[in-house]
């Protein structure tokens, strides 16, 4: 699973850079979260704007990235194609986190 991570202020801003987070990737997703989530930050961005299908799955293995996190740190989300956003609204997992449309302001993508 191809993901991209950097700090911005107090922010993990990760990338997946991949268009699909399903059964045949969701655990290679968690692995590789697991990895990157251990760079110190208050709160995780993750940047989905390349995912163009998410499954069962892969909203699973986005979930079990919300509780790798613990409490003490939160998942954000942003960039969901309409799509990975269907998705999230019919099972109501929009509830559950903080989806922004874009990055939030005050952090621009290094590029």
């Amino acid at each position: 699973m191809n993901l991209s991570a950097n700090v911005q202020n107090a922010y993990l801003v990760v990338t997946v850079n991949e268009d699909r987070i399903d059964a045949a990737g969701a655990i290679q997703f968690k692995e590789r979260m697991r990895e990157v989530a251990q760079t110190p930050s208050d709160r995780v961005l993750l940047d989905l704007s390349q995912v163009a299908f998410l499954d069962s799955s892969g909203l699973g293995a986005v979930v079990g990235v919300m509780k790798l996190l613990g409490p003490d740190r939160k998942l954000d989300l942003f960039g969901l194609t309409p799509t990975v956003a269907k998705v999230f609204r019919l099972t109501r997992m929009d509830t559950v986190f903080t989806i922004h449309s874009t990055m939030p302001g005050g952090l621009r993508q290094a590029s």
